[in-house]
């Protein structure tokens, strides 16, 4: 029988700094502090993954540090040994997902914190869960034993000489799941960059090492359409200026507005996510952080999705500080860096405002991630210059227009009508903060592709019994 040994750190509640609020300086006292006389195991992975049993809630570490390699001899095992109701809990994981398949339904049951594209037929089919959730609240359903983790499976670089792995490109929840987890499983990897910030853990609190030594995933810039490099230009011209920090959502439009920033200067950034372009800003002299009041001189990130670029500039590399979501996405430390500038995307937007980014009706194809977290962040920001920025193409690749009368039936708005202020397309800027519903519809008929504009108009006086005007 396998005896799970609990690192004492893990027992104890989570320290905090003096007051109730998290320190702005690294403080990992638990995961830093080595547990004398104890050492993981170093096993291969089919025995390794012998630790899970039926009914037993896993975390998987997700983005570019999904274990994939664990997570395909944990399928096979769970089919060989017939497991059942193994929930596997996690942010969008990169690769198969072969867990998800309708063969291994009964055997594991995905529930997603945000949906990636692998995961998104088996949870549209019933076999998988998603969970509308914030980012920066994700780490408290394991803390608060929501979530009560049975194993997590993480993804980390080898131990330095004194015994220190790291998290690498996804520290986000997954430093939190490390905490609460009973049992500790790590695939270990020699391609896996050595972040610095909250990623560090000792390997005294990992029960199981396994070495698989390959390659992280790696996602490749998407060709950037004639409407994509409008928005980003105007985003870039009108609305991003010299020494605002940026946050930047998942997604090629915010990445590309990146490539329109070279000539800025003194930039900053604090996002739960970074990119190869961020690496580009840096090498351009326009990203140094310097006039950033939360870690100033430092890239602040939670995760990172790119190419062999972005990781080599990743690896024992100082200027980044690779944080835990719940802290850099809180609203409160946001909002004191100057000119916070929050560019995220979305699916839909109706005439109000009300603005879609995680379904398509009822068809669930994201979540909510950092999204409200950075809109409310750049809102409230203590210099009052941040701009809250929402940005979608008109149309979709199929010409049906995201500016709509209503949302589709099912649509969950994610950001409401009183928390957008600006709305880009490739038509323009919509600037809806303080405005009222006839005024907002008279903005958001402006950036609408000139085909829908009459539809909408008359969808609007049908609606607010007047016509549209500013």
């Amino acid at each position: 029988m396998l005896t799970i040994l609990k690192p004492f750190s893990r027992l104890l509640p989570r320290v905090t700094s003096v007051g109730s609020s998290r320190s702005f300086f690294i403080y990992s006292p638990d995961a830093l502090s080595p547990q004398p006389d104890r050492e993981p195991a170093w096993k291969k992975a089919e025995e390794a993954v012998q630790a899970i049993k039926s009914g037993q809630k896993v975390f998987v570490q997700g983005c570019a540090a999904t274990p994939n390699y664990l997570l395909s001899v944990l399928a096979d095992y769970g089919k060989k040994e017939q497991l059942r109701d193994v929930e596997l809990i996690h942010i969008p994981t990169v690769g198969p997902a072969t867990y998800t398949e309708p063969e291994y339904e009964g055997i594991f049951r995905s529930k997603s914190l945000f949906i990636g594209a692998n995961c998104r037929k088996a949870i549209a089919e019933g076999r998988a869960d998603a969970v509308s959730i914030f980012l920066s609240e994700i780490p408290l359903l394991f803390r608060r034993k929501i979530y009560k983790l049975d194993v997590a499976l993480i993804h980390v670089s080898p131990p330095d000489q004194h015994g220190f792995c790291s998290l690498g490109v996804s520290v986000d929840c997954t430093r939190a799941a490390v905490q609460a987890a009973d049992y500790i499983i790590a695939q270990v990897n020699e391609h896996m960059p050595r972040t610095l910030g909250d990623g560090l853990i000792h390997m005294s609190h990992i029960d199981c090492m396994v070495e698989h030594n390959t390659a992280l995933p790696e996602i490749m810039p998407i060709i950037r359409t004639p409407e994509i490099n409008e928005i980003a230009r105007l985003i870039a011209d009108n609305l991003v200026e010299d020494g605002a920090t940026l946050q930047t959502g998942i997604g090629n439009l915010p990445d590309a507005v990146l490539h329109k920033l070279y000539n800025h200067k003194d930039l900053g950034f604090h996002s739960e996510m970074m990119s190869d372009t961020v690496v580009n800003l840096v090498e351009k002299g326009a990203l140094t952080n310097a006039k950033k009041t939360i870690q100033t001189g430092k890239i602040v990130s939670s995760f990172s999705m790119g190419t062999k670029k972005l990781y080599n500039f990743l690896d024992d590399n100082s200027f980044v500080a690779m944080h835990e979501c719940d802290f850099t996405n809180n609203i409160s430390l946001i909002c004191q860096n100057p000119r916070v500038t929050s560019i995220n995307t979305c699916l839909e937007v109706d005439l109000t405002g009300q603005v879609c980014s995680d379904s398509i009706g009822t068809y669930m194809y994201s979540g909510f991630g950092g999204q409200i977290d950075f809109v409310r962040g750049a809102a409230l920001s203590l210099d009052g210059e941040g701009k809250p920025i929402i940005a979608c193409t008109s149309t979709t690749d199929d010409g049906i227009s995201r500016v709509v009368p209503v949302l589709k039936e099912g649509a969950g708005v994610v950001t409401t009508r009183a928390h957008v202020h600006y709305i880009v397309t490739e038509y323009g800027i919509a600037y809806l903060f303080g405005k009222n519903l006839r005024q907002r519809a008279y903005e958001m008929i402006k950036v609408a592709h000139p085909s829908e504009r009459e539809m909408l108009e008359k969808a609007a006086f049908e609606r607010f019994k007047c016509m549209p005007s500013p």
